[in-house]
């Protein structure tokens, strides 16, 4: 078996005991525009195609598929706490949380932004995704009390945002910089000037990074990777402006060990 390529983090990598990855689409068994691996149950793709590189990014953390937990996301501030596999069914919800050795949280994207989170000295780890919208309603912040509750201190916790839509590629209307300016104040300061007037550019991971910060996660970074702009991840807006009509969904995952 094919066992595909990851990108790691260095706040990552310095925690004992816990093993993560940023999947992007390559090594996957996907074909058209899912090319390589789509590990999006959500898509239109071919389901025997999506189990296919679901085992295979499972296997980067030697478990079975099994052990692979991603929720049936709906852009929410909902966090779950894992202590066995979901089995067939999925939660809805956009962050999973466990404190289970060889559970693998998983957050799937293309564009959002999933986030890693670990405190290894309480033995909890948990995996998010942020859209604009989760980061807005406070999914970084469910994830964390999550942990919290399983006996992690945000003061130890270290977090990564995995590959989204980098500032430079994120082009919104007025309208979404005024619902951020009234939902949360200050937040104007992640928003830039578009290329037209009636246009700015949002910088999403930077946002992120910001609620993460502000609600006391001891250190936070963003791996860098602009998945609208690189063509080897998976992008929902790269999608929409060719017309594809669907995109695949990568993967961003931990585990402890």
């Amino acid at each position: 078996m094919t066992r595909p390529p990851v990108l790691t983090h260095p706040l990552l990598e310095a925690v004992s005991g816990v093993q993560h990855a940023f999947f992007s689409r390559a090594g996957g068994v996907s074909e058209g525009i899912y090319a390589g691996l789509n590990v999006g149950r959500g898509s239109r793709d071919d389901p025997a195609a999506v189990e296919e590189n679901r085992v295979r990014a499972a296997s980067v953390f030697g478990r079975p598929e099994g052990d692979l937990l991603t929720c049936h996301q709906i852009h929410s501030a909902i966090a779950h706490v894992a202590a066995a596999p979901f089995g067939p069914a999925r939660p809805e919800g956009d962050a999973v949380v466990t404190r289970t050795p060889g559970l693998i949280c998983g957050a799937l994207s293309a564009d959002c932004a999933p986030i890693l989170l670990a405190d290894r000295r309480a033995g909890v780890v948990g995996a998010a995704h942020a859209g604009w919208k989760g980061a807005l309603t406070g999914v970084a912040e469910a994830t964390v009390a999550a942990m919290e509750a399983e006996g992690a201190d945000r003061s130890r916790m270290v977090a990564v945002v995995g590959p989204c839509i980098g500032p430079a590629s994120y082009e919104v209307g007025l309208e979404f910089l005024a619902r951020f300016a009234e939902e949360d104040p200050g937040s104007e300061a992640h928003f830039s000037a578009g290329v037209r007037p009636d246009k700015r550019m949002f910088d999403l991971p930077g946002y992120v990074l910001a609620r993460l910060r502000r609600c006391g996660v001891a250190e936070a970074a963003w791996i860098g990777v602009d998945t609208c702009a690189d063509e080897g991840y998976f992008s929902n807006r790269r999608a929409f402006q060719r017309g594809e009509g669907d995109y695949g969904r990568l993967l961003s995952a931990i585990m402890l060990v």
